[in-house]
């Protein structure tokens, strides 16, 4: 397998080390001197810089205001916003627009999606259901209303929303969307009668939509979203097969992406730091232990980074492997999940007390691993699910 960039991919991550640059870590308040949210809004100054520079139009097509590249080109740009601590929703709006884009009506997708690419708009998405541990699409029911046939062919049947009836009623809550507060539409995925996976996209301000306000790890605002009795029309709603599925996984493979930027930072504050702090005359990165403890977890890194572009390629080009690519997902998000805590656990350890000074932003890079760890299922959830696709698909 060739992981060579393309110059058109090696050109956004150019583009996105200008544009993070000048983002500070400790632009917000500490997480650990802020009771609640560290801030009511995202970083609107970066928002509007990432659509100048075409980044949030990423993945669109050109049809669309966008660069027409794939999910590798995203995951390269979210592994630099990392670095930073990027307080923006660069994954959630850029996956959902992209899912739009691939599964959805072209009619609203020729509306949203190149007000998206300008920064003028925000999407989101819920992908933690009821509880985070259930499936999230089965935490929203999704109903027709109209003529009371959920396809239109009389047999009371549900093969498909656009055949009939007039549009679909939400009910359920999803918890934990990231940004939901400030996202103008949220990607809501929910089940039918007839147990089918769609999504639905639902204005933030659609009535009996209700956001009841949550705090993650990092101190960044979440909501509850409550869905009750929420019309949306035939054409906000995706019922393509196998749609829920891919936004998730690249929402997975991109939640990887972060977790590698994140730990390489981490990894070289350590190393700046190992290597000017002196214990008996000699930096600390030349004893023995403390090169060790560096070298484990550099291997870390080159794991998750080979996994997740593994994940990545198999999002991007469908092509098939011996499991289906929500296997590659799976163990892009194991190694993620446990490697940027070692990474975490790792660099407190050999910074000493100075780690914990939260004058120094390696408490915030710790506040971060931790929740993109946990974000869309930890480690053994994926192991859980690795070892049913392998004995759904027996190797050998």
């Amino acid at each position: 397998m060739d992981f060579t960039f393309t110059e058109e991919q090696q050109a956004a991550v150019e583009a996105a080390r200008a544009v993070f640059s000048d983002v500070a870590p400790d632009r917000a308040p500490s997480p650990s001197l802020t009771r609640g949210a560290v801030a009511e809004d995202i970083d609107r100054r970066l928002w509007h810089e990432l659509a100048r520079t075409d980044l949030l139009g990423l993945t669109l097509s050109p049809d669309h205001g966008g660069a027409g590249l794939d999910p590798i080109a995203l995951c390269l740009v979210l592994r630099e916003s990392a670095r930073v601590l990027a307080r923006v929703p660069l994954l959630e709006s850029c996956a959902v627009a992209t899912a739009l884009q691939r599964y959805g009506d072209r009619a609203l997708a020729a509306e949203l999606l190149p007000r998206a690419g300008r920064g003028e708009l925000i999407l989101t998405v819920g992908a933690n259901g009821r509880t985070g541990h259930d499936p999230a699409e089965l935490a929203v029911s999704a109903k027709p209303y109209g003529d009371g046939d959920e396809d239109g062919d009389g047999d009371g049947g549900d093969d498909g929303p656009d055949d009939g009836g007039s549009g679909w009623v939400l009910d359920g809550v999803q918890t934990a969307v990231p940004w939901a507060q400030v996202a103008d539409w949220i990607a809501v995925p929910a089940h039918t009668t007839g147990g089918r996976q769609v999504l639905a996209l639902v204005p933030r301000t659609r009535d009996g939509v209700t956001l009841a306000d949550q705090v993650s790890t990092n101190g960044e605002r979440l909501a509850e979203v409550r869905l009750e009795a929420v019309r949306v029309e035939a054409r906000e709603l995706i019922a393509a097969a196998g749609c829920w599925d891919w936004l998730r996984s690249l929402l997975t493979t991109g939640t990887c992406a972060l977790a590698l930027g994140l730990g390489e930072r981490v990894l070289a504050m350590t190393a700046d730091y190992t290597g000017k702090r002196e214990q008996f005359g000699f930096p600390v990165a030349t004893f023995q232990a403390v090169a060790i403890q560096a070298a484990d977890r550099y291997i870390d890194l080159r794991a998750m980074e080979a996994t997740l572009w593994q994940a990545a390629w198999r999002i991007s080009t469908g092509s098939g492997g011996p499991l289906p690519a929500a296997g590659d997902v799976a163990v892009a998000k194991i190694w993620a999940s446990d490697g940027v805590r070692r990474v975490v656990q790792t660099a407190q350890h050999l910074h000493g007390g100075f780690g914990a000074d939260t004058d120094y932003p390696l408490h915030r890079y710790h506040a971060w691993a931790k929740q993109i760890e946990l974000s869309l299922g930890p480690a053994a959830a994926h192991e859980e699910a690795l070892g049913d696709l392998l004995a759904a698909h027996p190797l050998g």
